[in-house]
C-alpha cells in the first residue's frame, strides 16, 4: 500500500513537470481612468493675477499655517492631486534672485529619486510673464514645478503633487493630462498690476 501511494504521488508530480504548457506571467494591470473633456474657466480672485484653469478642478486658498495671502491650491479631486501656488511680491533684485534660487533648489531636491530633470524657459513678453518649467521624471513627490514672474515685482511658484505613493508608471496618463492643463494655465496667466 505504501508503494502504491508513493508511485501515485510520483506520477502526479512528474505529470505536472511534463504537461507541456508554457506559462507566461500576466503583466500588472491598472484601473482604467476616465479623463474628462477639456474645458476651462478663468480665475479672477482677490490676488493680482489671473489664469484659466479646468472646470473639473477647484481653486481655494491655502489654509496651511505657513501660508501667505494669495497662496492657492488647484485641486483635481478626481485624480487625488493638486497644484500648489505660492505668490510672493518682491522689491529688490536680491529678493528676486533668492526666490529664483529657491525654486531651483526645491526642484532639484528631487534628484535623489529623479531619473532626469528638464528645464524649459517660459517667455511671454507681451504679457510680462517669464519663468522656468521643471519636468521631474521618476518616482518623485512632485513631477512638475515652475515659477512665473514679471521680473519687476511679482513672483509665483507652482508645484504639482499627487496624494499617492509616487509610482511614475501608474500616474503617467494623469500626469500627461494635467500637464496640458498647466500649459494652458501658464499661457493664459496675466499679472493684474
Amino acid at each position: 500500500m505504501k508503494y502504491l501511494i508513493f508511485i501515485s504521488l510520483l506520477l502526479i508530480i512528474l505529470s505536472g513537470c511534463f504537461s507541456g504548457g508554457d506559462y507566461t506571467p500576466k503583466p500588472r494591470g491598472y484601473f482604467k481612468i476616465d479623463l474628462p473633456e477639456k474645458k476651462y474657466q478663468t480665475y479672477n480672485g482677490a490676488c493680482n493675477y489671473s489664469f484659466d484653469y479646468p472646470v473639473y478642478a477647484s481653486v481655494f486658498a491655502d489654509s496651511s499655517k505657513e501660508s501667505s495671502p494669495c497662496w492657492l491650491n488647484i485641486a483635481f479631486q478626481q485624480f487625488n492631486s493638486r497644484i500648489h501656488l505660492s505668490y510672493q511680491p518682491f522689491t529688490s533684485p536680491k529678493t528676486f534672485n533668492a526666490l529664483v534660487e529657491d525654486a531651483r533648489k526645491l526642484a532639484f531636491t528631487h534628484t535623489v529619486k529623479a531619473t532626469a530633470i528638464d528645464e524649459a524657459w517660459i517667455n511671454y513678453p507681451d504679457h510680462k510673464v517669464y519663468g522656468i518649467f521643471y519636468t521631474i521624471k521618476g518616482n518623485t513627490a512632485s513631477s512638475i514645478q515652475f515659477f512665473l514672474t514679471d521680473s519687476t515685482k511679482n513672483y509665483l511658484r507652482g508645484a504639482l503633487y499627487f496624494n499617492e505613493l509616487p509610482r511614475q508608471d501608474s500616474i503617467q496618463p494623469v500626469l500627461d493630462f494635467i500637464k496640458k492643463d498647466i500649459d494652458v494655465m501658464i499661457k493664459t496667466f496675466r499679472w493684474e498690476n
